[in-house]
């Protein structure tokens, strides 16, 4: 007869049913004894198996932080990191094996798990894209540098190139790929977050100026307020400059002191009930409490994982009108009679496109550009039904026309047919029906480059139609293509 021995009174046995291993038994009477069993003394478990499962504890204890690690080789949490997991791997090494095979292979999977950490450290801090996020930021900060920092330092008036510089930086950022790893989606949206609250920081402190100061003979108190102004307009420089990591001289703690001393000063002035200068006051307090909302966006970014935008409200909401555009879509390509479906479609189509006019963007350019793909996965529907009823349209005229009208008219039956089949593409560029598509629609850009209009206005006008109809066709094919993920 056989008797298993105790699992659920040892860590060890507990262990063995989660990782799947082989059960010890052992016999009664005259029994044979494994080289596992040997390493146990009546359910006791073995000091070296203790110690391994301390061990494991402590390289899992860091395992999220490892997976959404979103910085670079450089940084101190990698280093940290780093110096946690090495260590833990010369622990291992030193554990006793006795030359017993299951603590041997119990070291052997510690040491593995720990591998694996260590390496995908390093690669979430090496990845590609994590590159490619690392060098657009590193434009942004050469963009401040030359163009923010001397402005607050007394130089020229920002200019429109610094604007567009930074919202070419921003659209490059929100197309970079991340494949739904963590730590690529915290490092793009730090990254994110920073510059935009740059921007924000700018364009409120250009377009919005305190409507006072008064005259500082209104009131004693008035200086006060009017030298603090000063200070906050230092400190907007300062953040920006922290912000982008562009100044080493300054911490975020110490900066957060200093406003935090502004704050008091304003609250403590006495302003004898004279609203003018109240509002002066309130005007100054709330710049101070949009800077110090500025010097938490690392930390808020982490703790309410706002990188991760499916569970995003605004992004659930752009997701539920693609849904639908998609089953209207799938609804028009498989019926039988699709006429009878273009003026009820193209109205619930309408009505998805007010849908996504109210979604929030919460100042994040991912969602914008969710929202921008959305519009154009709607237009493009209703674009079809346009160009179908056109179509069936002129069917039922029987009349002459120009040579070259006509010529493009077949153009534009032939593009009908090939943007259905874009409307159904669900690939990428290395498809082979991506690379079909794309030939027949340079196909007929090249018929209506053909064509000679010979004068006639209206044949220069539909050409003209039927060109930017194919290239938004194609723009579309390509959209549908890239691999874009929020």
């Amino acid at each position: 007869l056989f008797r298993r021995l105790p699992t659920s009174s040892t860590p060890f046995g507990r262990n063995q049913l989660e990782t799947g291993t082989e059960p010890l038994w052992t016999l009664s009477g005259n029994a044979c004894e494994t080289d596992h069993h040997k390493s146990m003394d009546m359910g006791n478990q073995h000091p070296s198996i203790s110690r391994l499962q301390e061990i494991q504890k402590e390289v899992k204890s860091v395992e999220q932080q490892v997976v959404g690690f979103s910085g670079l080789s450089d940084d101190k949490n990698y280093k940290k990191l780093e110096r946690i997991l090495t260590k833990q791997l010369f622990e291992i090494d030193s554990v006793d094996t006795e030359g017993k095979g299951d603590i041997q292979q119990a070291r052997k999977r510690a040491a593995q798990e720990t591998e694996r950490l260590l390496k995908e450290l390093e690669q979430n801090a090496n990845h590609p894209h994590r590159i490619e996020i690392q060098s657009i930021f590193e434009e942004a900060q050469s963009l401040v540098r030359e163009k923010i920092v001397p402005f607050y330092n007394g130089g020229n008036c920002i200019t429109d190139e610094f604007e567009e510089g930074i919202q070419d930086i921003i659209l490059r950022l929100t197309h970079v790929k991340t494949g739904g790893k963590i730590s690529l989606r915290k490092a793009r949206y730090h990254t994110l977050t920073k510059i935009c609250a740059v921007q924000e920081i700018i364009e409120d402190c250009m377009k919005k100026q305190p409507s006072l100061p008064l005259s500082e003979d209104a009131h004693p108190s008035v200086a006060k307020i009017n030298s603090v102004m000063c200070e906050v307009n230092k400190a907007r420089g300062v953040l920006i400059a922290l912000l982008m990591g562009v100044n080493s001289s300054e911490t975020c703690r110490h900066l957060s002191c200093v406003l935090s001393g502004l704050m008091a000063d304003l609250d403590a002035l006495d302003v004898c009930g004279r609203t003018e200068i109240r509002n002066y006051r309130r005007e100054v307090v709330e710049d101070i409490n949009k800077l110090l909302k500025y010097l938490d966006l690392e930390e808020e970014a982490d703790t309410t994982r706002a990188f991760d935008l499916r569970q995003n409200h605004s992004i659930l909401k752009i997701e539920k009108v693609l849904k639908r555009m998609r089953e209207i879509k799938n609804e028009l390509l498989q019926a039988q009679n699709p006429p009878e479906l273009y003026l009820s479609s193209k109205t619930e189509l309408q009505g998805l496109i007010g849908q996504l006019d109210e979604v929030s963007l919460e100042k994040n350019p991912c969602i914008r550009e969710a929202r921008r793909r959305a519009v154009i996965e709607v237009q493009t529907l209703i674009t079809y039904i346009d160009l179908k009823e056109a179509l069936e349209k002129r069917k039922l005229i029987a009349c002459e026309e120009h040579p070259s009208h006509k010529a493009v008219w077949n153009v534009l039956g032939n593009l009908s047919e090939i943007q259905g089949e874009v409307l159904s593409f669900d690939g990428n560029r290395t498809d082979k029906n991506y690379i079909r598509l794309e030939e027949l629609l340079t196909k007929q850009l090249l018929a209506l480059d053909a064509v000679d209009p010979q004068g006639e206005e209206k044949c220069k006008a539909a050409r003209k139609q039927a060109v930017k109809l194919a290239q938004n066709i194609l723009s579309h094919l390509d959209l549908k293509s890239d691999e874009w993920e929020y």
